[in-house]
Order: C-alpha cells, then structure tokens, then sequence
C-alpha cells in the first residue's frame, strides 16, 4: 500500500462516520472570535505588518539571539542546554529529573514536548508525568494526540471524559460537568503540591531579560513553574524575540488569532527562580530545542515556517482539517502549519496528509504573521511528488489545459462524449475523473477566436487594458468574458488580448513546481510587454488574479517583470467599479431577484466582498454575503478527483455552505468563480451566476 493509498484509507473511513464532533462548531467560534477582536483593535493591518517584522529580524538574528538568551538567562541562575535534537533533549530533562531525584512530573501545556516524544521518553525512565492542561489531561488518558493547538481534547464527549477519569479514579464520575470539573481540579491539586519537578513549554522567549513567556487560559501554567523545586521550559529556539515589547506583541497576536480574546488569561513571564519560604537551593531550567530547525532557517521556502508563534488560527479556516480532524489533518503537529513542520521534523513521509489540502490559501489569509503556508505545502508536494510521483488524478487534472483545449476543438461532440454514461466511467477508470461530477460544457467558438468581432478600435482611450482570461471564460463562458470588453469598450478603454496560457494554478495546487514555473514565465514572457507600455492586465477568474499578483512573484524570485506585472494586475469588477463610480458607466440589472454572494478563496485577499456588492446594489439588488468563512469544498479541479481525497472531501466540505444557502431566503446564488459555481449549483440546486450574467453596463444620462 502507498502512503498515498494508505491515507485514501483512512479518509474514507472517517467519512463514513460522518463529522467529527465538535470540531466544526469550536473552529466557527475561533473564526468569529478572531473577527470581533480585530474590529476592536482598529488598524490590525499594520499590528499584523508588525508582528511579521518581529519575527522576519528574530529569525534573522536566532542564533545571536540564542546566545544573547543563554548568557542573560545564566546570569539569573538559571542552568541554560542546547539540544540538536529530540533524543538529546529527552536524554538531557531525564538527567535533570534523576538530579533532582524526581518521581512525579507536573507538566504544563506543550506542543514541543509533543513533537519529541518527551512524555514517552520520561515515562520510559520510570518517571510519572502528569498533564495539568484540562484537554491535555484527557488527551494523555486517552493515549492519543492533541486534535487541535488550542482545543486538543475537542473531539471527546463529556461521556467520554466521564469514562476517562472514571478510570483514572477508579470509581465512577459521572458525566455532570460540575462533578467532572471537581475531581480534576481535586487530582491536579495533589499534583501541583507534590510534584517534583514542573516542566512547561513557553510562547516566547526574551533574549534581553533571558526570560520566557508562558500563556495560558487555566493557570496550570503558573503552578507548574512555580511550586515545585525544579522547573524546567522546554523552547524551540525559533522562539527567541530580543525585547519584552516584541514578547508582548506576539503574546497579543497569539491570543486574538487562537481565541478572540485581547490577551490570554495568565501571561506569565519568568526570569530565574524566587525562593520559596527562605529556601533558595530551587532550581531552573531551559532547554533550546533545535531538531531541524536549523535546517529549516537555511531553506528559502520552509524558513517562513520558523515564523509560527503556534495560535492555529490557519487550522480554524482550514476546511478539510474541520471535516477529518487533526489525527488524519496531522502527525504530530496537525492542521496547514503542520504540513511544512512534519515534513522537516519528522520526515518527508509522515507529511503525506499535504495531499488533503485544497490550496484554498485561506491559511495565510487568517496568519497573524501572514505566513506563506499556501507555498510551503505546494513544496512538500512538490517533494512528495520527487519520491513517490504524483497521485494518478492529481496528474490528469495537472493537464487540465491540453483536454480544455482539445475538448474546445471537438465541441460540440466532446460535451455528448463527456455526458455518456460509459465515457464517464472510462475516464474515471482511466484519468480519475469522478463519473459523478458535473461537468461545464465547452465552446467551440472560444473568447479567443471570437475577440476580433467584439473589439472596437478606440482612437483615444481613457487607459488601456489587456485581459487575461484563464480557462473557463475562453473554453466555457465567452459571454462573460463579451460582457466586461463590451463594458469597457463603452467607457472610451482600449482593449488587447495577449497570447497568453492560462494561470497554471492547478500545477501549483498539486506540487508540480517545474511546470507551474514554466507557466509563470511564459506568461510574464508574454504579459510584460504590455505592462511596460502602460496596460493594466485585468484578469477575470479570482484564482488567476490571485496567481499573477501573489504566486508568480514567488515561482520567479528575483524577477523583476513578474514584480511589475503582479503590481499591475487587477480585478476585472474593481475596473468596472471604478468606472461606474466616475461617472463613465451606469450599472444595471437583467433579473430582479435577491442575491446570496459567495466569495471564493482567492478573491478573499484580493477586493473580498467589496467589489462585486458595491455593483449589484448600484444595479438596485438586494443581496446578501452567505458564508462560514471556508472553502466552499470545490477547490478547482479537486472536488472533480474521484474517491475520498477529492470528491468525498469536497461534498462534505460544501454540504455546511449549501445549508447556509439553502436555508437563507435568496433566489439566486452569485459568485465570480466558474469551478465554485458548478459545485454551489450541484449542491443547493439553486441557480448560480457570475455578475456579468445578472448586471449590464450603459452609458450615464
């Protein structure tokens, strides 16, 4: 079986057990949470900028940080390692432990401690470690892996807490919530006043003061590190800021994007060790925790991973974590995040759930460090791919271009082949196309062919623009495409069709970074002349806006042309709002219905919302925003991939969004996505339109 196969497995099983408990509900709370908190914050735009900064320098300066933390820690008496790696830095707390003679282990909250097996290792030594955390506790009685970074128990039911404890206790503890909350605050109290050692793992760590910061929301954190006579902090070393102002601005960044809140509960910075009625022989600890991050700093894509101050704001967004849960979504480190961490920490192979992630992108999009997840999961496929080839659906779709092109030609014969019963399940058999999909019908008469009819010559324009289409508004919807030069033509723009291939966006989503290099610079190669004589490129697909503007400057490093031609990319409906609101096009409307607005991932970082509801309510439309701030499921080409880790992803991803729709009172759903609109349309059976079939441009009175 393939690492392939074996994850294909174990999708389809929890698919069958329908949605992990909780699990939707808790990431909702997170999402709207983090919304609120930033509305009150005022300028987050530049508090994010902010805190990117802090950790771009830190990172920058980690192992003069490092240093600096070491000797300022030292100073306060505090006994400072530095461990290469997890078996070191087990090898090194076990000797910690027998120095002291320590039998009980009270341990606070850690993901680090997760990621080298600490609790194995100690307990392997004879000692007895005990989370603190609440959800932590559960976790460790149940034998498992936190589910979540900030909600790890999320996916137990208070009858299985109940039978947790119940055995813990040998007796019975009911499922009341109180009696729950009684016994264990009972238990941890014995804990935290016999425990010999308290170990814990920090947020942050101070380089000028050789502190550390300690966030949590229960308090265990502060009885670990302070009762007992030794304490020991367990810090990966891409967690040294040099000042407490950075410290506090990352402890804030980590509580609005994990929770909502402003600050957590106890934020707890500690330097040295106080003496405890007069007795001052109490000891600290701190270990620095490299284990391939070193390696990581010296890669140019996985260093932006080193950024992560561990809030899992990206796993609240993350729309096929919130359907399998963090035991499938994850190894040891779960959700988007953790993708680019397994893959570097504990090996290329245990990183194969990359193959779950969509390339929605919405990851980055909730980052308060703004982190490029999106590309660093695209290279641990990409790396996949280099070992174990590509998934056989994963390359058809990766030659989506070819077929569109060759299906174009043969329309209107390819639209009957592809309805047939028979070719579905050839294809599906052959290509991995699911039999079941709805399919879009394609044009023989593309936009392209049919661009010379509908250009006018414009003797002197008001400014000058070349479109780029992408694939379905030249195999599959001309009209669209019709509509804007129609529109734009009437406002006095000259417009040019380039030779262009289409965004390639799909080689990106599924690894190949060879091929979706080649697309980057065919284009520019193709674009930049236009762009260097003062064209605007206006794109008409969110995916190939978002692509020109944040991907190709990634894919081609250094270049300069694909620099200007991201910085003169714009959104097709951001012209025709700018235009309308001059004063050199009137809006208005075909259909008087109420509209539902569905926003596609990659439009989310570009205009969101604001574009496309500023021109249907100049037309004089009612509509509304209808979403729960994921993925739709679509994700281009994936939700047309036959089996579990495609359309069975996708149709549970959607089915939330479709009730949304269903349930909300509108008459038509509209959406500037081709691909999402197949799948809202399957799903809600509503009819689904781009704004150009439902809004028409004239000339103001």
């Amino acid at each position: 079986m393939t690492i392939y196969s074996a994850l294909e497995e174990r999708v389809r099983k929890r698919l069958s057990q329908g949605p992990v408990r909780g699990l939707y509900s808790a990431m909702l709370r997170g999402l709207r949470g983090r919304e609120k908190a930033i509305a009150e914050m005022g300028d987050y735009k530049a508090f994010r900028s902010e805190a990117r900064m802090i950790k771009e320098r830190s990172i920058e300066r980690l192992f003069e940080l490092a240093d600096i933390f070491a000797r300022n820690a030292e100073m306060r008496g505090v006994r400072v390692y530095f461990a290469r790696d997890g078996e070191e830095a087990v090898k090194i707390i076990v000797g910690i432990a027998r120095g002291a003679r320590s039998r009980l282990v009270a341990k606070s909250k850690s993901l680090t401690s997760e990621e080298i097996l600490l609790n194995e290792g100690l307990e392997a030594q004879g000692l007895n470690v005990v989370e603190t955390d609440l959800g932590e506790r559960i976790i460790q009685l149940a034998r498992e892996r936190p589910s979540h970074l900030v909600f790890p128990a999320i996916h137990k039911t208070i009858e299985d807490v109940s039978m947790l404890f119940s055995g813990e206790a040998k007796r019975e503890v009911s499922s009341d919530i109180r009696e729950i909350m009684n016994y264990i605050r009972q238990k941890l109290r014995e804990v935290f006043l016999t425990a010999d050692i308290g170990l814990n793992g920090a947020n942050v760590a101070i380089a000028e003061m050789g502190a550390v910061v300690l966030e949590t929301n229960e308090g265990n954190g502060r009885l670990t590190a302070s009762l007992p006579q030794a304490q020991v902090v367990l810090v990966g070393i891409e967690k040294i800021v040099e000042t407490v102002e950075e410290a506090l601005i990352l402890a804030r960044a980590h509580a609005v994007a994990a929770t909502g809140q402003r600050l957590t509960t106890y934020v707890s910075i500690m330097s040295g060790r106080s003496p405890m009625a007069g007795d001052r022989s109490r000891e600290m600890h701190i270990v620095l925790l490299d284990n391939g991050r070193s390696r990581m700093l010296s890669d140019d894509v996985f260093r932006e991973a080193l950024y992560c101050i561990r809030c899992g704001a990206c796993m609240n967004v993350c729309a096929p974590y919130s359907v399998t849960g963090g035991h499938i979504f994850g190894h040891i480190y779960p959700g988007p995040i953790g993708i680019p961490w397994t893959a570097n920490i504990h090996g290329l192979d245990e990183a194969s759930f990359a193959h779950l992630c969509i390339s929605c992108g919405l990851c980055k999009e909730v980052c308060p460090i703004s982190i490029n997840i999106p590309l660093m999961i695209s290279r641990v496929k990409n790396l996949l791919a280099t070992r174990h080839g590509h998934p056989k659906a994963d390359r058809s779709m990766m030659r989506y271009e070819t077929l569109g092109r060759l299906a174009s030609q043969l329309a209107p014969v390819s639209n009957w082949v592809l309805k047939a019963r028979f070719s579905r399940y050839l294809l599906e058999k052959l290509v991995g196309l699911d039999r079941t999909v709805p399919l879009p019908e394609f044009r023989r008469e593309t936009f392209a062919k049919r661009f010379h009819r509908v250009r006018v010559e414009i003797p002197t324009p008001r400014t000058r623009v070349a479109l780029f289409l992408d694939f379905f508004p030249n195999y599959c919807r001309p009209e669209i495409a019709e509509s804007l030069v129609a529109a734009l033509q009437l406002a006095g723009v000259r417009v040019e069709l380039p030779p262009q291939l289409t965004s390639g966006y799909p080689l990106i989503a599924y690894g190949d970074w060879e091929g979706a290099k080649k697309y980057a610079a065919r284009n520019v190669e193709l674009l930049s002349g236009y762009v260097e004589q003062g064209y605007s490129v206006v794109s008409i697909e969110p995916t190939a806006t978002y692509t020109l503007k944040n991907i190709y400057p990634h894919l081609l490093k250094g270049d300069k042309r694909a620099e200007l031609l991201a910085k003169n990319t714009v959104e097709a409906l951001q012209v025709l709002r700018e235009l309308v609101s001059e004063g050199l096009l009137a809006v208005k409307a075909r259909y008087e219905k109420r509209y539902g607005i569905h926003v596609p991932c990659h439009q989310r970082p570009l205009s969101g919302v604001e574009n496309v509801l500023a021109l249907i309510r100049a037309a004089g439309l009612e509509a509304e925003v209808i979403e729960d701030g994921m993925c739709c499921g679509m994700a281009g080409t994936f939700g047309m991939k036959h089996g579990p880790i495609g359309r069975g992803l996708s149709k549970a991803m959607g089915s939330r969004l479709f009730e949304l729709f269903t349930s909300s009172g509108v008459n038509a759903i509209v959406t500037e996505s081709s691909v999402c609109a197949i799948h809202l349309a399957e799903g809600t059976r509503m009819k689904v339109l781009h704004p150009l079939d439902i809004l028409y441009f004239e000339k103001p009175n």
